[in-house]
């Protein structure tokens, strides 16, 4: 059910960037993956780019999950897909939750975002989503 095409379950990095010390939905997006059947790595609070994606490469992630809720996601988005670039992982979907303004989304996509969610998103849909962007 989480398993990616090369038989093995889905690997997502959920990771809590910037300043932000919230991250119950963080945690409840975790919970949600793993139960259908993924291989969830929760970095923490307080992430760098730079530590999010030295994880992302460690673990060898299919997906990035993004959880911003500080207003810092036009600096810190760009930030990591550069750095995803520079270290050859720019395949790597990522995808952002958290306090997003409609009006960012576009410009996020643009960047190369896979999907935005926001508050009180169905599970579900980010589960569906995760498995289509793999699948791709």
């Amino acid at each position: 059910m989480g398993e990616g095409s090369q038989g093995r379950k889905i690997r997502v990095l959920v990771a809590k960037p910037g300043l932000d010390g919230h991250d119950r939905g963080a945690k409840v997006i975790a919970r949600a993956l793993r139960d259908a059947g993924m291989e969830v790595i929760y970095t923490g609070l307080r992430q760098t780019p730079e530590m999010i994606v030295d994880a992302a490469l460690q673990e060898d992630v299919d997906v990035i999950g993004l959880s911003i809720l500080s207003g810092a996601h036009m600096a810190i988005t760009p930030r990591i897909i550069e750095l995803m670039k520079q270290n050859g992982i720019d395949d790597v979907p990522i995808l952002i939750g958290g306090i997003i303004p409609d009006v960012d989304v576009p410009e996020l996509k643009k960047m190369g975002v896979s999907g935005v969610f926001g508050p009180g998103t169905n599970t579900d849909a980010i589960v569906k989503h995760i498995h289509e962007v793999v699948k791709a």
